[in-house]
């Protein structure tokens, strides 16, 4: 068994999103390549955004920090703290509003 503090790890990927050129980090917090289920700790300077993209499977994010809106053509969803938003089966985008942590979790298409 592992245990994670997501407070914990949301801090610390927040202060090196802050610090990085591309205003975001992540870590993998279970999963990868041998799994299916793959969940990963994202963190977004305000302002930031992952661009349009195709999710590998189902997926989720909770906010754990701060405040982000997924869009999917020409609908989005707000997301605060506490929030879990499915995420559309077709391309999507997530902007951070506020300096923002996200918990990704996917089940991948094998």
């Amino acid at each position: 068994m592992q245990k994670t503090s997501l407070i914990a790890l949301a801090r610390h990927e927040l202060a090196h999103a802050m610090e990085a050129s591309s205003g975001r980090s992540s870590k993998t917090v279970f999963g990868g390549h041998e799994h299916q289920l793959r969940q990963t700790v994202i963190a977004l300077r305000a302002g930031e955004n992952l661009s349009e993209h195709a999710n590998p499977g189902e997926a989720t994010l909770q906010v754990l920090h701060g405040r982000v809106l997924l869009k999917a053509g020409e609908v989005s969803w707000n997301g605060s703290v506490g929030d879990l938003l499915t995420v559309p089966a077709g391309l999507h985008s997530l902007d951070a509003v506020e300096d923002s942590v996200v918990l990704f979790t996917v089940v991948k298409i094998r």
